[in-house]
């Protein structure tokens, strides 16, 4: 059966290139995304830049941990502690460092440091001198040398000298003299050395256990010796390249999920079609002999020899496309531009084995069809189109539908925030794309008359003879339909679902501000303490400011120290700038030694928890108030838990009579030279959404991308085994009289038809999925209206009905057995 199987795969190239194309182009995306996968995961981090130049650096071990009833439980705190002054005393020689807020008024992101510290990276003078006097700086941009500047720091806005120009390696400071920058930020970040380890860690030993006894709990016994590599966990970038690697590796797994899948979807259609195309030939095997077990294996042989050459291909190729991939992502902002392209072959390896399991799967319904094909069946199975519905197909279809469709209504009733997740969105997303697709057939007839309805009514049998062709080969048309069904169906239910989930984030933050102006910071450091001062002091206007900071506590049945974070707020101004929706308890019960916290906590009413603050000290609060599904905030707690953190929002009411020109002009004086902008509440809410899904939607790009892919191998696959089937109609049509423009007027709105259905195909599986995730949305901040961003999702509509014609109207005209006579 394999020579016949290879006999059949020589003489019908044709109807097995698409699937050829498919699984290469499948296999070489899986070894490419899996050498991205393998580089973000072993490439080297980025060498050290903050203390490139020092050998040795000791930094506070700025970590909470707890011991629970398995041993320990860890986590990064907050709130950073700094290193204890008696053990700076023990290590003659060592730059003190200390990294604190400061930039200067209307430029770069910057951090301050001492002038000291300025040779660990090293930032060199390019011009001008070193501070000398308290009121001088080294910058490293945003000011020239001899300009008088505003430098914003945490207590407020100076004004300083600018006496040097210095490199922004590893990014942008302001250096003060070393008794300035003690002055402004006492704590000690770092001390960077030129000494032996041995040395350091010998003094660090003696220290820790003499000299630091008895000292307050706010400043940290633990230290760490950072040689090497290690020195980089010390740098800027550093959470911002993990967070990029995690992108990275999200959006690899997403696209290699979803290739997978479509293109067991483009196989298991494929062979499906192929193996209705050639019940004569199956039945005339059975006829001779043939068991129907060796059918099968014919069908797999020939599925085996397809998927090892395809695959072997594209696990060649796949690999060369590992760098674009990388430099794309890179350029994006999804992963560490410095990533080194892994060299490794496993990824190879596994895209060969996977492109295999891929066309087994994917060819097991063709398969078991094929082999039931009986000998006395052989003139009937081969005259008319066969049963589009199986028994298996419909319950397969059926429970897959069932499946997504209770799924999404658990998610619903039970886990509405785990419902907006892509990790449990995503698989729902495809168990209703796969179930529509299956039951397809039984919805082809009644679509394919609804939409030829209208052709009725043009002049002519064209009309008729379209509607006619789509709605007697059910099979045939469900084939073609299902690449249309699967690209727009996810394009516009990702894309859906990403708008919806935006808008409705933005919508729980928004919604609940009764302030009629924000003041934010342009930087990063949030609010300075003048300011805050400044805004409350203005007449006519309450100022509530909120501080984002973290609280630890033991979950999962006290074993695992989880970070939540909590906004510290006035419990007396709070609700007069933001309305918080509570569903027990009083927030005007909310003080010092008090809690508001989400359903999420699992917490009840009046129960006493025991936490650890940003600083990780312990401290033990009661719930007064139980925090609503639609919060903004997961908890609240008092100014007196936010430490050194800065305000990251002050909300301004206009108190009754007050004058709204008066105060908007005394909020943008007393802004400016902070870093900070007031804005009405009208103009903050209408950029939220914007900014959000700037940012959400990049990571969809390479999936749509990954299926337009598959739609052009599926659609001109489809047409293309089709077209050999069409000769006879399309002669008969000829001998009837109809012109060569006429028949491509013919296969041309046949394509348009088919892609149509295919298209109201998708759109019932998107309502399906968006509905679903509305029901979440709805539980979580108690509106979701269903968004569907119409622009790139009508051009994905557009690329369909385009590639439908040209895969129609091609093979009509130019393959063998299919031309058109000219007239």
């Amino acid at each position: 059966m394999l020579r016949i199987a290879w006999s059949t795969l020589r003489t019908r190239s044709l109807s097995f290139a698409g699937t050829f194309v498919a699984l290469a182009l499948g296999a070489a995306l899986m070894a490419a995304l899996g050498q991205v996968l393998a580089s973000s995961i072993s490439s080297p981090g980025q060498a050290p830049q903050r203390y490139a130049a020092a050998p040795v650096v000791v930094a506070p071990d700025e970590r909470l941990s707890v011991k629970n009833r398995l041993g320990e439980s860890s986590a990064p705190l907050a709130e950073p502690q700094g290193i204890a002054p008696e053990l700076a005393d023990r290590l003659p020689g060592a730059v003190v460092d200390r990294v604190f807020p400061a930039q200067l008024a209307g430029g770069p992101p910057a951090v301050g440091r001492p002038w000291s510290a300025a040779r660990t990276a090293p930032q060199r003078l390019s011009s001008g001198r070193a501070p000398a006097a308290d009121d001088e700086i080294v910058v490293t941009g945003g000011a020239q040398v001899g300009q008088r500047v505003q430098v914003v720091t945490a207590t407020g806005a100076q004004t300083y000298r600018v006496v040097g120009l210095a490199s922004a390696v590893p990014q942008h400071s302001v250096f003060f003299t070393d008794p300035r920058a003690a002055e402004l930020s006492p704590r000690i970040d770092a001390l960077a050395l030129w000494r032996p380890t041995g040395e350091v860690r010998a003094a660090l030993g003696t220290a820790t256990a003499s000299e630091t006894a008895g000292r307050t709990p706010a400043v940290s016994s633990k230290v760490k010796v950072l040689t090497g590599q290690d020195r980089a966990l010390l740098d800027p970038s550093r959470e911002a390249d993990e967070q990029a690697r995690n992108n990275a590796n999200t959006i690899a797994g997403i696209a290699a999920a979803f290739a997978a899948f479509i293109a067991i979807f483009v196989v298991s259609s494929t062979f499906a079609f192929a193996v209705g195309q050639r019940q004569r030939a199956f039945a005339l095997l059975r006829t001779i002999g043939a068991t129907a077990g060796q059918v099968r294996r014919m069908v797999y042989g020939e599925a085996l020899m397809v998927a090892i050459i395809a695959s072997a291909l594209g696990a060649l190729i796949g690999p060369l496309a590992t760098r674009p991939i990388l430099g794309r992502l890179g350029a994006l902002g999804m992963a560490p531009t410095w990533l080194v392209p892994s060299t490794s072959s496993a990824p190879s390896y596994v895209a060969f084995g996977t492109g295999v399991l891929v066309a087994v799967l994917g060819v097991v319904v063709a398969a078991r069809r094929a082999g039931r094909v009986r000998p006395a069946e052989a003139l009937r199975e081969a005259a008319l189109e066969p049963k589009a519905m199986t028994i298996g197909r419909s319950l397969a279809g059926g429970g897959l539908l069932a499946t997504a469709v209770i799924s999404m209504a658990v998610n619903a009733a039970t886990d509405p925030v785990g419902a907006t997740n892509n990790k449990t969105f995503m698989p729902i997303v495809m168990l209703l794309i796969a179930g529509v697709g299956l039951l397809a057939p039984v919805f082809v007839r009644p679509v394919t008359k609804l939409l030829a309805a209208p052709l009725g009514r043009l002049r002519g049998a064209g009309g008729l003879v379209v509607s006619a062709g789509a709605i007697a080969s059910t099979r045939r048309t469900a084939a073609t339909a299902a690449p249309v069904l699967v690209t727009v169906a996810l394009a516009a239910t990702l894309l859906g679902a990403t708008a919806m989930t935006d808008a409705t984030k933005s919508a729980m933050q928004t919604t609940p501000v009764r302030a009629d102006y924000l003041v934010l910071p342009t930087g990063t450091a949030g609010l300075d303490r003048q300011l805050v001062e400044r805004l409350r002091s203005i007449p006519a206007a309450d100022v509530t400011t909120t501080t984002s900071t973290n609280l630890y506590t033991l979950e999962g049945a006290g074993t695992q120290l989880i970070e939540r974070p909590a906004e510290a707020v006035n419990p007396a101004t709070l609700t007069t700038a933001l309305s918080v929706p509570v569903t027990a308890g009083t927030l005007t019960q909310l003080r010092d030694d008090t809690i508001a916290v989400s359903t999420t906590w699992e917490l009840d009413l009046g129960q006493r928890v025991k936490l650890w603050r940003a600083d990780g000290s312990q401290a033990t609060f009661k719930v007064v108030a139980l925090l609503a599904a639609e919060s903004a905030a997961d908890s609240y707690v008092t100014q007196a838990h936010a430490f050194s953190a800065l305000p990251s929002a002050a909300y301004v009411k206009l108190r009754p009579g007050a004058s709204v020109t008066e105060v908007q002009k005394a909020l943008e004086r007393a802004a400016e030279g902070h870093n900070a902008r007031a804005v009405t509440r009208d103009a903050w809410a209408a950029g939220a959404t914007d900014r959000s899904a700037s940012a959400s939607r990049l990571g969809l790009l390479a999936v749509l991308g990954i299926m337009l892919s598959y739609t052009v191998i599926a659609l001109v696959n489809t047409l293309l085994m089709a077209a050999s089937d069409r000769a006879p109609e399309r002669g008969a049509l000829r001998l009837l009289g109809a012109t060569t423009p006429q028949i491509l007027r013919y296969v041309m709105a046949e394509a348009l038809l088919v892609v149509a259905v295919g298209v109201v195909l998708a759109a019932v599986a998107t309502a399906l999925g968006l509905l679903g995730l509305s029901a979440a949305l709805v539980r979580l901040g108690g509106f979701a209206d269903i968004d569907v961003p119409w622009q790139p999702v009508t051009g994905v509509i557009a690329l369909c009905f385009a590639l439908g014609v040209l895969a129609a109207v091609l093979p009509a005209s130019r393959i063998k057995g299919v031309a058109i006579p000219r007239t």
